[in-house]
């Protein structure tokens, strides 16, 4: 097996002062990588860095709301300044103000969608800039979720931003093919503040934080674990291993990793002449849609006790 050496290699992980950016940072700099550790949380971001440093790692802190411009090149800046380079950017970002439709304000939607896509858009766009003029290719790792490839209810703002972020990894794995630089999505399925709403995975995530280990039903049967579980696959994704990955949506937690589909069509019909709102009436349940897709993250397969 090969082993991942990222020495001398910098990057920037976004909204890394605690959870699953925390243990992507973490990852990173354990293989050798520099890494600006970035939150909106100062406290957070200098403890993040403290306990990277303390590890025998890199790391410097950067304090800024990512989602404008200004915010991407202050991240790329401080990366090149610190370390003399960028070669990593992890958006991993990102804020919830879960409501039902009906009840959702434009300030909920805006303010997810500027923190998540938007935000996702300026450091990637900042991050290409700077990659393709030093040369050497390079590597974005764009954070995706479950909920924006099958949506999930009372989140229309968090779904929408995912599946774009999804989308965005592939249109760009095609547009920086040439510069060598990588780009690929990755859905982690995790114990954090999120989770821990769910209330049939409330027990297991307190247990966990008492110390003990997730039943293997939802390690392998559910794929949930702990950040730290997601976050072998940035290194791998950062590595020269990877070089022949990108464009691709890669779903990983607790001891399971699996390639997410691409929306693709799954059945056709046909009608000579084209297709009248009657024929369609008359043939949709015998032939396009008979079987219809599902939709939601599918609720968690919890034993009977």
């Amino acid at each position: 097996m090969p082993t991942i050496d990222l020495t001398g290699k910098a990057a920037i992980v976004t909204g890394s002062g605690r959870g699953l950016g925390l243990a992507y940072a973490h990852a990173l700099a354990a293989h050798g990588a520099s890494v600006v550790v970035n939150d909106v949380d100062g406290d957070a971001a200098e403890q993040a860095v403290k306990s990277i440093t303390e590890a025998g790692g890199t790391a410097v802190a950067e304090v800024v709301p990512v989602g404008g411009a200004e915010a991407a090149d202050r991240l790329v800046g401080r990366a090149v300044e610190e370390f003399g380079r960028l070669d990593v950017l992890v958006t991993n970002a990102g804020i919830l103000r879960d409501k039902v439709l009906w009840k959702m304000t434009d300030e909920d939607f805006d303010a997810v969608i500027t923190t998540h896509l938007r935000g996702t858009f300026t450091c990637a766009r900042a991050a290409a800039v700077r990659m393709r003029e030093q040369g050497g290719g390079g590597t974005l790792v764009l954070v995706g979720s479950p909920a924006g490839q099958r949506g999930n209810f009372g989140q229309t703002n968090y779904s929408a931003a995912k599946a774009g972020i999804a989308a965005m990894a592939r249109t760009w794995s095609m547009e920086l093919a040439r510069a060598s630089i990588t780009v690929n999505a990755i859905v982690p399925v995790a114990a954090t503040a999120m989770t821990e709403t769910i209330p049939a995975l409330a027990p297991y995530t307190e247990a966990l934080r008492n110390g003990q280990r997730l039943p293997d039903f939802l390690r392998k049967g559910e794929g949930f674990g702990t950040p730290e579980d997601c976050a072998a696959l940035v290194p791998f994704l950062a590595s020269d291993a990877a070089r022949g990955i990108t464009g691709q949506c890669i779903g990983i937690g607790g001891d399971k990793v699996a390639l997410w589909s691409h929306p693709q069509e799954i059945r056709a019909a046909y009608a000579d002449g084209g297709w009248t709102s009657d024929a369609l009436a008359d043939a949709w349940s015998t032939s396009v849609g008979a079987e219809p897709q599902t939709v939601g993250i599918p609720a968690p397969k919890i034993p009977e006790a």
